[in-house]
């Protein structure tokens, strides 16, 4: 019968166990609690673990209990000046009997919320347990496969690298306790009553022929420890490794963000947020998917991570500009028949007329047709209803809705519209298709 050992190390004076179970049992508080959090954090702590507070009804364990407002019972009361033995006593209306509820006093007691620690690793999970990239693998893709080699248990021959160290000793300690080689400790204990005796003054003929047998078993224990060594060549054990073919899913994500003059501080700052959200979702999610962060005011240009969050540069808007040099890069780096390729862009939506026309062109023609996915977020006003009007760059691509299945668009004013839109997009598809 196999046996599985959960090793996985406790939270400090955590029982790991108990605080999963816990978990599921409050988990849709726990998720409630979480996206709220993620609405009033700051950008450098909306993803990071810590207290979140849930109701305290929602810990409360099931219990049973007599109701008072049904039932017949028979109490005994203590003597009073009111009543006398054979009264009846009317039962309490409405709330006027107690109760075991929350309803705070007269006085305005009540319950705190119950705050809950949460491990950086939770928070992650929760935030994005639901959500993934819409069709991964292409239709061309599926059927792909690549070879890795995963492990498959030991072998007694190898390459020095492999040598598996404790399956080795484990495996010597089993030859040496079944064949009982004399330990270390045994000989000494008898080396040191050996010496005592010696160092006795006057010896007996008892003792003579102790301190003769004593030589003697010293010698064989040695002699044995010699014929069964610590470490024989048949113990010396390998990880072996074994090739596997597994399906090939590659795919690459591009980030494009407007940075230019018409972009505010608040419209920045939004913009952050949603992409500090894909990438972590992305590192947490998958594996293998590589991020291309393109920055673009009326010029784009591929920078690292940290640029892209942090850099200052400002000037003016040529969307397309971003669009071209995601077209360079995926014609370089990223070629369509071994890569499922999707996009994400930010944008205030501040753009030329001619220029928003030039972006629709480019996406209908060069990238709708090569992506998987494409979303486009504009950043509105923050008095404006997200759900209606648009700027210009909105205007132009709303027509690619309804032409394109896989192309998305959603607005955001404020904080609280950033995860529910990003749920919106990337919600774990029923059927095939893009959220829309």
């Amino acid at each position: 019968m196999a046996q599985f050992v959960d090793r996985r190390l406790n939270p400090r004076d955590k029982s790991l166990g108990n605080r999963q179970r816990f978990l599921r049992r409050v988990r849709s508080e726990v998720k409630r609690a979480v996206d709220k959090a993620v609405a009033e954090r700051s950008i450098a702590d909306v993803t990071k673990g810590g207290s979140v507070s849930i109701p305290g009804d929602g810990i409360d364990e099931p219990q049973f209990h007599l109701s008072r407002d049904s039932g017949e019972r028979e109490f005994v009361l203590p003597g009073n000046k009111e009543f006398v033995a054979g009264d009846t006593i009317d039962k309490p209306r409405g709330k006027g009997g107690g109760g075991g509820g929350r309803e705070p006093s007269s006085g305005g007691r009540g319950e705190d919320p119950f705050s809950f620690a949460l491990t950086e690793a939770e928070f992650l999970d929760i935030l994005f347990e639901d959500l993934e990239l819409p069709d991964l693998v292409k239709t061309s893709l599926r059927d792909s496969k690549a070879k890795e080699f995963r492990r498959a248990g030991y072998t007694s021959d190898g390459a020095t690298p492999n040598l598996a160290v404790l399956r080795t000793m484990r495996v010597s300690m089993g030859r040496r306790l079944a064949l009982r080689r004399p330990t270390a400790s045994e000989v000494e204990r008898l080396e040191a009553e050996l010496e005592a005796l010696k160092a006795s003054p006057g010896h007996d003929v008892p003792e003579r022929q102790r301190m003769v047998h004593l030589v003697r078993e010293i010698d064989r224990l040695k002699r044995r420890q010699r014929a069964i060594p610590f470490i024989d060549p048949i113990d010396v054990r390998y990880s072996r490794f074994s090739p596997v073919l597994v399906p090939r899913a590659k795919a690459v994500m591009f980030c494009l963000m407007d940075v230019s003059a018409s972009m505010g501080e608040r419209e920045k700052e939004l913009a952050k947020r949603f992409f500090i959200l894909l990438h972590l979702f992305l590192k947490r999610k998958y594996e293998r998917v590589e991020i291309v962060f393109i920055r673009h005011t009326d010029e784009a240009a591929e920078v690292d991570e940290q640029e892209f969050f942090y850099g200052r540069e400002t000037g003016g808007t040529v969307v397309s500009s971003a669009l071209k040099a995601m077209m360079a890069v995926r014609e370089a780096r990223y070629p369509v028949g071994d890569w499922n390729v999707y996009c994400a862009q930010a944008s205030d939506g501040d753009n030329s007329g001619s220029d928003s026309r030039a972006c629709v062109a480019m996406l209908m023609q060069s990238i709708l047709p090569l992506v998987q996915y494409y979303a486009y977020i504009e950043i509105a006003d923050e008095d404006s209803p997200i759900d209606v009007g648009g700027k210009e760059l909105w205007r132009a691509y709303a027509g690619l809705k309804e032409a394109a299945p896989n192309f998305a668009l959603a607005r955001v004013a404020g904080r609280a519209d950033i995860y529910p839109v990003f749920r919106k997009l990337f919600a774990r598809q029923t059927s095939k298709g893009a959220a829309t």
